[in-house]
């Protein structure tokens, strides 16, 4: 108590910046669906028979991209789209470079109804980080 009354302005940080995290975490949960990291998403693949689909660009997604993800580009994004429409009651994890544009993607599958949305966090480049295995080509 005797800090905090000889601080002001390093407590009124402090509470700010507690007050900052539990909103930010309180958003985070209200959202609809979750952050997966690669590891995570291997196992919603093999356990569950996710549904992985990469935003990127083609050019980018025949580079290297999850083995058996589909590749849906942004613009063409729908919920009601034929790749995705089967998937609304499986896991479904989208994908893009760095897991900023999949945010809001997720956050269309989740108002469209889907059950299990996730996204991967930090994208493929986390992906690449963990030194998981990429496809070429259009797999």
């Amino acid at each position: 108590m005797a800090f905090l009354g000889r601080n002001p302005l390093l407590t009124a940080a402090l509470v700010g910046l507690t007050i900052a995290i539990i909103v930010t975490e309180l958003a985070r949960r209200g959202r609809g669906f979750k952050a997966v990291r690669p590891a995570e998403l291997t196992a919603l693949v093999n356990r569950e028979n996710a549904l992985v689909v990469d935003l990127r660009a083609i050019a980018d997604f025949d580079k290297g991209h999850i083995p058996g993800s589909k590749n849906v580009q942004m613009s063409q994004f729908d919920p009601e789209n034929k790749q995705l429409k089967p998937a609304k009651s499986l896991p479904v994890v989208v994908v893009c470079k760095s897991g900023m544009t999949a945010t809001g993607a997720a956050a269309r599958l989740h108002k469209a109804g889907f059950e299990k949305v996730y996204v991967l966090d930090g994208g493929i480049s986390a992906w690449q980080q963990a030194d998981l295995p990429l496809a070429k080509g259009r797999g």
